[in-house]
């Protein structure tokens, strides 16, 4: 037992020691840190970064390094990598939204268009009769399950299966016809 409390005790002043040794490389190298942060692209955000790099060092318990500069620049380099990748991430996201955005704000052709396949569709279900046609948009629009649709209009289930078969046969034909014009 005495001996696990005192591995245990020599394993704390391990890690306080190697907190003080990582602490006492970056305190003594900070110009030089922040020097290298700034030339590898961290501009003004250097010391921020210097931060950042502090509080990863310093809250991981690791063991004895053999060459802590070393192991310090290799940290920061590390911290440089991820935030050139997150920046890079950041506008391939905002491109994306802006492309999207873009899509979002047709032009008045696409608009026209848009309306044409619109009414085109709604003459097309309306063609298949007032029954289908109020079963399509029961089941579409409201969300309703067949089920109900059929005790609601007092029919089979298999007459609202069919009447749906019968909309969705119209509304591909339509979409044939967008696809080829």
């Amino acid at each position: 037992m005495a001996f696990r409390n005192k591995f245990r005790m020599t394993e704390a002043n391990d890690r306080s020691d190697a907190a003080h040794g990582i602490e006492g490389v970056l305190l003594a190298n900070r110009d030089r840190i922040i020097r290298f942060l700034s030339v590898r692209g961290a501009g003004d955000a250097a010391e921020d970064l210097f931060q950042d790099l502090w509080m990863r060092l310093t809250e991981r318990h690791s063991g004895p390094v053999a060459d802590p500069l070393s192991y310090v620049m290799r940290a920061a380099n590390n911290l440089m990598l991820d935030r050139y990748r997150s920046v890079r991430q950041s506008q391939l996201r905002d491109k994306a939204w802006g492309e999207a955005s873009a899509v979002q704000n047709p032009g008045a052709e696409a608009v026209l268009i848009s309306r044409e396949q619109l009414a085109m569709t709604e003459r097309a279900i309306a063609a298949t009769g007032d029954r289908p046609a109020h079963i399509f948009r029961r089941f579409r629009f409201d969300g309703m399950l067949q089920r109900d649709i059929a005790a609601e209009m007092g029919i089979s289930i298999s007459t609202v299966e069919a009447d749906l078969r019968k909309v969705y046969a119209a509304l591909a034909a339509v979409r044939r016809q967008f696809d080829v014009g």
